[in-house]
């Protein structure tokens, strides 16, 4: 699960995709510095200690969460033999589109990415990487602080867990449906351009297995963790813990089926490391700014979050326009009375920010986390992948944003 070249869960910069090799090989090198300049600034030179604990505990729930659904996911095998026809993918999307909810958009990718891989080896198209990337490892994950990094760091902040689902379940219902039909309109006109000896394939008992069940002992352990919040840090103790006892007790088997390894936490590890770090500088500037930026509408704040979510890691930008956000209204990020206010009193506002950041991930592969990992995994089996530009214009503008704009009407 995740191998060594498609860890690129902290992509949101260029490097990697100007010199892969120079940022694998010397990307801590290229990162911790800055964290570590600005954590001193603020330590030293402002005395903030305490905002530093602050912000090195959100750090440490929001890697114990990634990780341990990483960890976990990573110890549960789908094994599927025979061709999928164009009616199983849409099922396996649209249950991979609610397991990013309960498992992360990163561990359904991992969970669902190679069967569903393997299922259409025999008639695999670049479509296949992109639709699995909007659906599974983007928009699906909409519902729930668990389902994407971006809610799950409002989460932390204290939006209220529930309140996502609320807020949001129509608009993951609109989008997921209309990307559904879409993705079967062009995979069945795809799947009856074959034979009709090609399209002979095993009974779906025969083909489909799940195996390492154990680990949904530990997801629930994970997911009812994320409820936990006092004393500090037994919430993250929980889900360390899970997925410690998910490590052991998983056959090796499976892992090996899966090609897990723990190359992609630790480059989001220390990316993030990084991140939370160098955030801090900019969140204080835009929390005494923000009506200085002229961005008061909820069409600016749906489309400047979205933009640069597509152009960088979107947990980052949807909490540098939460914070601009709650600024305007005089409310502080850091408080998370404050927070609770803002998505009690300006529910469209927090809609359109969090909408706009898990949505837009998917516009470019360096969004979100899973992209990346979907594309090499897929790039990995010699199987026909998008390109970068590729993936933008034929099949991310055609296809996925005329998807966005419905969500935007629904906003405005």
């Amino acid at each position: 699960m995740g191998d060594p070249v498609c860890a690129r869960a902290g992509a949101d910069c260029g490097l990697p995709l100007v010199a892969p090799q120079v940022w694998e090989k010397y990307y801590p090198w290229l990162t911790l510095p800055l964290g570590v300049v600005v954590a001193a600034y603020y330590f030293f030179g402002r005395h903030a200690s305490e905002q530093l604990l602050h912000v090195g505990h959100e750090y440490v729930s929001f890697i114990a969460l990634i990780g341990s659904l990483y960890v976990v996911s990573g110890g549960i095998l789908v094994a599927m033999t025979g061709r999928l026809t164009p009616h199983q993918n849409l099922y396996i999307l649209g249950i991979g589109a609610v397991l990013a909810n309960i498992v992360g958009t990163t561990g359904a990718s991992m969970i669902l990415i190679r069967p569903f891989m393997r299922g259409n080896a025999w008639r695999f198209n670049k479509y296949h990487v992109a639709f699995f990337i909007f659906i599974v490892s983007n928009c699906g994950g909409a519902l729930t602080p668990i389902g994407d990094p971006p809610l799950f760091l409002g989460y932390l902040r204290g939006v209220p867990f529930f309140w996502v689902f609320g807020a949001l379940w129509y608009k993951w219902l609109i989008a997921t449906v209309i990307l559904l039909v879409l993705f079967y309109i062009v995979d069945k006109r795809e799947y009856d351009r074959h034979s009709e000896g090609e399209h002979v394939a095993a009974e779906l008992e025969d083909r489909f297995r799940v195996r390492g069940l154990i680990n949904v002992v530990f997801l629930a352990v994970i997911i009812g963790a994320a409820f936990v919040q006092t004393p500090v840090m037994l919430r993250e103790a929980l889900m360390v813990g899970a997925a410690v006892a998910s490590y052991f007790l998983s056959s090796k088997h499976i892992h090996e089926r899966n090609n897990f390894n723990f190359h992609p936490v630790r480059e989001v590890a220390i990316l993030f490391l990084a991140i939370f770090a160098t955030m801090m500088p900019a969140l204080d500037w835009l929390a005494h700014n923000a009506s200085a930026l002229g961005i008061e509408t909820a069409t600016q704040f749906y489309f400047l979050t979205g933009g640069l979510s597509a152009v960088l890691d979107n947990a980052p930008t949807y909490l540098n326009f939460l914070t601009t956000g709650m600024g305007l209204h005089g409310l502080d990020v850091g408080n998370s009375k404050d927070v609770m206010t803002f998505a009690l009193e300006h529910p469209d506002l927090l809609r359109t920010i969090s909408i706009s950041a898990v949505f837009f991930g998917a516009m470019t592969y360096i969004g979100n986390g899973p992209n990346f990992m979907c594309k090499s995994i897929v790039e990995h089996e010699k199987l026909p992948t998008p390109t970068f530009v590729e993936y933008i214009y034929k099949y991310a503008l055609p296809y996925l944003l005329p998807v966005l704009l419905v969500t935007w009407f629904m906003v405005i």
